[in-house]
């Protein structure tokens, strides 16, 4: 059996990018803009979707992704711009400020903006977390696709009504659950077309974050969340 065309490869990605640029799609309509055989669309659609090249939007079908954006603005990396707008974050909170991205199963801290000093939550750039525990975990399941969702909610340290939450007031908070003494209190970031490309967070003691947090941290969250958003467009 002959190896693959990587032209040929190359040539059906960007044809199911462009049948996502209008509109996104499901895997059915993939399959009926390109011509593809069912697989193969799902293969390369699922590729292209862990380079970020195409992303998931709320309904679960594909749409492009936050990479393509990237590329367009000559370059510049989402972690970059994320860490401009942590460290204004870091400064108003007093604390520690990331900033995540899924990848599958998983979230991605892309940027970091540590407190200087005294007690912190350290997360490594670069860190792999998992999506069943923490406030960006709620953030970025609250807006998956239900079937992905359903998937993670029975490993996971919250519910299904906690991501009912995250989607009406806009933001999650949690306590103790990715490690014990820490709270965490996050929001979406979102592309032009809505879209959630990550979740902006801020982490620290419980004794100081507390278990239900100030209006003017929560507001400071969500402020950085809107800044990066607009940034990112």
């Amino acid at each position: 059996m002959g190896q693959p065309n990587p032209v040929a490869v190359l040539d059906k990605a960007v044809a199911i990018l462009r049948a996502v640029s209008a509109e996104p799609a499901s895997l059915a309509e993939l399959v009926a803009r390109t011509e593809l055989p069912r697989a193969t669309a799902h293969r390369l659609a699922t590729a292209l979707e862990a380079h970020r090249l195409l992303r998931r939007t709320d309904t679960g079908t594909w749409a492009p992704g936050p990479a393509l954006a990237e590329l367009g603005r000559g370059g510049v990396d989402l972690g970059d711009l994320a860490g401009r707008h942590l460290a204004v974050l870091r400064d108003a909170t007093g604390e520690s400020a990331q900033f995540y991205v899924r990848d599958g199963g998983s979230r991605v801290c892309i940027a970091v903006a540590e407190r200087a000093s005294g007690l912190r939550d350290t997360v490594p750039l670069g860190a792999r977390l998992p999506l069943t525990a923490g406030s960006a975990a709620h953030v970025l399941l609250a807006f998956s696709p239900a079937e992905e969702v359903t998937a993670l909610l029975p490993a996971a340290s919250f519910t299904a009504r906690t991501l009912l939450d995250v989607r009406r007031r806009g933001w999650a908070h949690s306590v103790a659950e990715r490690e014990a003494g820490v709270a965490s209190l996050s929001a979406p970031v979102r592309d032009g077309a809505g879209g959630v490309l990550g979740a902006v967070s801020i982490s620290g003691p419980v004794e100081r974050l507390g278990r239900r947090p100030s209006p003017e941290v929560v507001s400071a969250v969500l402020d950085a969340a809107v800044a990066l958003s607009r940034a990112a467009r």
